[in-house]
């Protein structure tokens, strides 16, 4: 895409140039960590991607004709400093279900790297190569969540509070899509037990990637051991000293990592070890290999190209990595049964893909209310990892 295409449609469809938009966005996050934290000025600046501290004061001189320390307020309750912990709220449009997505990460919870407890979400965290941890707490009187994010580089802040919005799904435009939904008698009674059911996002798109070659043909619970046993075994340590929980010991591997191990030990078939190297190998070649490119079909045609990626898996990577909305793994056991459990009578992928034409482009989230309406159980099928 060409520079002056690029400034027609953000002025077409924003009304502003790239270069405004960027610079409202940098204000509003640099005005969020003044509110809500207590970080130096100068940290904030950085953290909010100004070039000087110079330009941060003009830019907020020039918009809210004061410096920026005048607008922080005596109520903020952050901390010093990213090293010890900055806590920012991240607001969602309610429905929110937030026992759902916590319980579905609490089942899928990686040893060693996520802890779920106490209402409370717990992860470590790598960002090009400086790692941390983040803790997610619900806030339903104020309609947003709350994270605490520890990391040694206020520059990361942006990034790290991007992907837990993705992660939680917070950014979903809830109220159109239960709507949708509802308007299916098959659906209508899923959606009213759940309001503002979420599809769970991940962290990292490589993770997912790994985790669904790890779930393939096994049980929830299996995977989950095969993911604790690849982090014990190629995962980065924790520091001490960044350990603020006793279940926080490592950092996922990261592509470049598994690539270039020689075995990876896995008390799994062959075949498996292989896909999963191969995962790696294609991220390595490919850093955009998990970012939204083209249609549902055009993105699940262009995962399929990884050897030991099926429709089932591209869908999985698609629906949780990429954040497709319209991803919808119809071959998975747990669909397949939970939809033959609701219709009275069994459930075929052909019939399953036949009924979902009608909630698109939601049909991830349809997958995840079929999902969560009912267990499960280990079979020959795929599991919901």
């Amino acid at each position: 895409m060409g520079e002056r295409q690029l400034r027609r449609l953000f002025l077409q469809h924003l009304g502003a140039p790239p270069v405004s938009v960027a610079q409202t966005r940098r204000v509003l996050f640099a005005k969020q960590l003044i509110h809500e934290t207590q970080l130096p000025m100068t940290e904030v600046a950085l953290a909010a991607g100004f070039g000087s501290l110079r330009r941060f004061n003009e830019t907020f001189q020039e918009l809210f004709q004061r410096p920026p320390m005048a607008l922080r307020r005596k109520t903020s309750n952050g901390h010093a400093g990213a090293g010890t912990g900055v806590t920012l709220r991240i607001r969602y449009r309610s429905p929110y279900d937030w026992d759902s997505i916590l319980a579905f990460f609490q089942a899928r919870s990686i040893p060693g790297v996520e802890v779920v407890e106490n209402g409370h979400y717990l992860r470590t965290v790598d960002i090009d190569g400086l790692i941390g941890s983040i803790e997610v707490a619900h806030h339903a009187e104020r309609q947003s969540l709350g994270v605490t994010i520890r990391f040694p580089s206020v520059k990361s802040l942006p990034t790290v509070v991007g992907r837990v919005r993705r992660l939680f799904d917070v950014g979903a435009d809830i109220e159109t899509i239960d709507a949708h939904l509802s308007s299916d008698p098959f659906l209508a009674p899923l959606v009213a037990q759940r309001p503002g059911l979420r599809a769970p996002g991940g962290w990292d798109g490589f993770e997912i990637a790994v985790r669904a070659i790890l779930g393939q043909q096994i049980s929830v619970a299996a995977a989950r051991r095969l993911a604790g046993q690849l982090v014990a075994l190629h995962g980065k340590d924790l520091p001490m000293e960044q350990r603020v929980h006793p279940g926080l010991i490592y950092v996922f591997p990261t592509s470049q990592r598994l690539a270039s191990v020689k075995s990876l030990g896995l008390s799994m078939p062959v075949a498996r070890q292989f896909f999963l190297k191969a995962i790696a190998e294609a991220t390595v070649a490919d850093p955009n290999l998990f970012h939204p490119l083209g249609s549902i079909e055009e993105t699940v045609e262009r995962l399929r190209m990884i050897p030991g990626v099926g429709d089932w898996t591209a869908h999985y990577i698609a629906l949780r990595a990429i954040r497709e909305t319209d991803a919808f793994p119809a071959s998975d056991i747990g669909l397949l049964r939970s939809a033959g459990a609701i219709q009275g009578e069994k459930s075929t992928t052909a019939h399953l893909l036949d009924r979902a034409r009608s909630w698109r482009p939601w049909r991830a989230y349809a997958a995840q209310h079929l999902w969560a309406a009912g267990p499960v159980a280990p079979s020959k099928g795929v599991s919901v990892v």
